[in-house]
């Protein structure tokens, strides 16, 4: 609840004229100042009263790429039996407040607002709760509440097409051998028998030797597999709208090596990362990407776990020492840096852009991986 400037005054008023008509013995001030004080009291009581409302929310779609529209649709409802209601109301979306007409919302009545959100940024556009105010006749006080709950709308980055993905490299018990377009299957590690499982997977003697049925997992080692990693620190980025595009890298990567049916693994220096087959978990955590402090386990990990055989680091700062260290790790390392340079490094791909549409130009003239 909030006094208004009219308020204020008034209740300045009061205590002056109870104060000096008290004192002073003038009755005509302490009727005045009577006056004042059930003026607030009235006023207090009119915006104490709780409308009866229902809210609800829509969003379609609640995940677009950035610049696609996306609507929300608001119903909100008097549900009170016995009076309308005349109300200002707003909506949160984002860091905006979206008015919501409620003129004359009549008792069991509802009305239905659009608005669409803004989807220009990359980003989560947090949606609700609507904030309604009530205003005494007077314009003395006003008391806000929320109704509804609240919802979110995920907005990718812009995605570049990429036609081409590196190929894997041949892994196998005796270490690794050549480059390969497709996958082979090579023995991975043995695992109690399940309902379903072939029986000629069936590994008789280990079976023989535990009392157990024991089958053999197999694991296609050469099927390219492709790790991002994001540099998410503010220090590397002069202009924020390099980190956008550091983001709209890293997007155009993942559906390139999904389309393909190829694992694919998504890190960020600060420590969050996906894997998976899913797209929306990679995009949901590019989209939920912000500036975060590095990670003391963000490249080390990469070192010991050895997830790909292609390695793509994106970053704004020409400095490649973080990744530098991972070229006996990785087969393939590429570094995409967004800014106006970038020095050569060995066995490092360092391709030198401004945006997102520039990387895809410079990924696809890549000769050979």
């Amino acid at each position: 609840m909030r006094l208004t400037a009219r308020g204020a005054g008034l209740g300045v008023a009061a205590v002056a004229l109870l104060g000096v008509g008290l004192v002073f013995g003038y009755p005509h001030l302490v009727v005045l100042g009577t006056a004042c004080v059930a003026a607030l009291v009235f006023a207090f009581v009119y915006v104490w009263w709780r409308p009866q409302l229902t809210v609800a929310r829509a969003v379609d779609p609640d995940r677009v790429m950035r610049g696609e529209s996306s609507t929300v649709t608001l119903r909100v409802g008097n549900t009170s039996r016995m009076r309308g209601a005349t109300l200002v109301a707003h909506d949160r979306c984002g860091d905006a407040s979206i008015p919501v007409p409620l003129l004359r919302l009549k008792a069991g009545g509802e009305t239905t607002a659009q608005y669409a959100v803004p989807t220009a940024r990359r980003g989560v556009v947090a949606i609700g709760p609507l904030r309604v105010v009530r205003r005494d006749p007077l314009g003395l006080l006003n008391l806000a509440r929320a109704y509804g709950g609240t919802a979110r709308v995920w907005v990718y980055p812009r995605v570049h097409r990429l036609s081409a993905i590196p190929t894997g490299v041949t892994r196998s018990l005796d270490g690794r051998d050549d480059r390969v377009p497709h996958g082979t299957i090579t023995f991975d590690t043995l695992r109690e028998y399940v309902v379903g499982d072939e029986l000629r997977r069936v590994h008789w003697r280990t079976s023989a030797k535990v009392g157990e049925l024991m089958v053999r997992e197999q694991l296609d080692t050469s099927l390219p597999r492709l790790v991002v990693l994001l540099d998410d620190r503010p220090s590397s980025y002069a202009d924020p709208d390099r980190f956008e595009s550091a983001c709209e890298a890293a997007a155009s990567l993942i559906l390139a090596a999904l389309r393909e049916e190829l694992p694919i693994a998504l890190r960020l220096l600060s420590g969050a990362h996906a894997a998976g087959s899913s797209t929306r978990d990679y995009l949901d955590l590019l989209a939920e990407a912000a500036f975060a402090p590095m990670s003391d386990t963000a490249v080390s990990s990469l070192r010991t776990q050895r997830l790909g055989d292609t390695l793509v680091y994106l970053t704004g700062d020409p400095d490649l020492a973080h990744v530098s260290a991972l070229r006996t790790a990785y087969p393939t390392l590429v570094a995409g840096v967004f800014g106006d340079a970038a020095p050569a490094l060995e066995r490092v791909v360092v391709l030198a852009v401004r945006d997102g549409a520039e990387f895809a130009a410079a990924w696809d003239g890549v000769q050979s991986w």
